[in-house]
């Protein structure tokens, strides 16, 4: 299961209702992060969830309210006691930004890993799942981010048993593992049939519509996509800024074929991006507003072909399991 929460959805600067915009993803006990302004600890203490076991925290660019949040998530980590090292992520200038933050959260007791992107796209490999960065087109430097999990072919029990392999073998030859019994080497090749789809998420924002991020998030389960504007009259300050209307990013959904969009990553001018989803709907169907704790209403939706499920909820985050 793969778990997705938009723990803020706006841009620039944080107001009472929405916080920045941040993005937690949890799968197979692992957590990722991408970006931490103002207040995503916050909302993520609203959440019920905790910084201290984040794996990763991916940047997508070093604007202050994609990044201003890390030094007091470090030293909240720090105060829990966490030990493991951590591994942050993210464009060419990362280490310098990093420890200039880490001026006023100097003594950590564990170790900071950064990893900077030297190509325009560069893949990462973290227990069972990739993360595939991608440069967009902002005022700075940028990145997206597509977060893909493999999934290995159904567990075969009568090809198991045609082939004599023992019982007490099943259980890990079905989660991968190469078994020796008896002198006679067994693999998973054996017993699992071909692999299934798998799941994919992508996350962009802070950018014009770009060829990358319709390459890299073609036949997404879910895109996230910035959505900075609403209001047809703001096209040419998106374009001056480097920004996406809903509309653009409708069509890049609608360009990449993904099954879902959320938009996000709002003007603090557009108070209520739902009042503008016609427009988006009219383009790409499957799009909903993105939204962060303290909403009241609650709701519940069939994913289109995944079985998946995404809730609505007071003090939650938009959140979406996908199985």
């Amino acid at each position: 299961m793969l778990e997705v929460c938009l723990l803020g959805t706006g841009g620039m600067m944080p107001l009472p209702y929405r916080w920045l915009t941040s993005l937690m993803v949890r799968y197979n006990g692992k957590s990722i992060l991408i970006d931490c302004g103002e207040g995503t600890q916050i909302a993520m203490k609203e959440k019920g969830w905790s910084p201290k076991p984040i794996d990763v925290i991916c940047f997508t660019h070093f604007h202050a309210d994609h990044i201003s949040g890390l030094p007091g998530m470090l030293l909240t980590m720090g105060n829990a006691e966490r030990t493991e090292p951590l591994t942050v992520i993210g464009p060419k200038g990362l280490t310098r930004t990093v420890n200039a933050l880490r001026v006023i959260a100097p003594e950590l007791p564990f170790d900071i890993r950064c990893i900077e992107f030297e190509e325009n796209e560069q893949t990462l490999c973290f227990d069972g799942l990739r993360i595939e960065a991608f440069r967009v087109n902002h005022n700075v430097l940028c990145y997206g981010y597509t977060i893909e999990i493999d999934r290995a072919g159904r567990f075969d029990a009568t090809r198991a048993k045609k082939q004599g392999i023992p019982l007490k073998l099943w259980n890990p030859l079905q989660k991968g593992q190469t078994m020796e019994f008896e002198g006679k080497i067994y693999t998973p090749d054996m017993v699992l049939g071909p692999a299934r789809r798998g799941l994919k998420l992508t996350y962009t924002t802070d950018t014009r519509p770009t060829k990358s991020i319709v390459e890299n998030a073609a036949g997404s389960d879910l895109f996230i996509c910035e959505g900075m504007y609403g209001e047809p009259d703001k096209e040419k300050k998106a374009v001056e800024y480097k920004h996406m209307t809903f509309k653009e990013a409708g069509r890049l959904a609608k360009e990449a074929e993904v099954k879902e969009l959320w938009l996000t990553h709002y003007s603090p001018s557009l108070t209520r991006p739902e009042e503008f989803m016609d427009s988006v709907r009219n383009i790409f169907p499957n799009a909903w507003p993105g939204k962060d704790g303290k909403r009241d209403s609650t709701y519940r939706k069939k994913g289109a072909d995944t079985g998946c499920n995404f809730t609505v909820s007071r003090y939650e985050c938009k959140k979406r399991r996908i199985r």
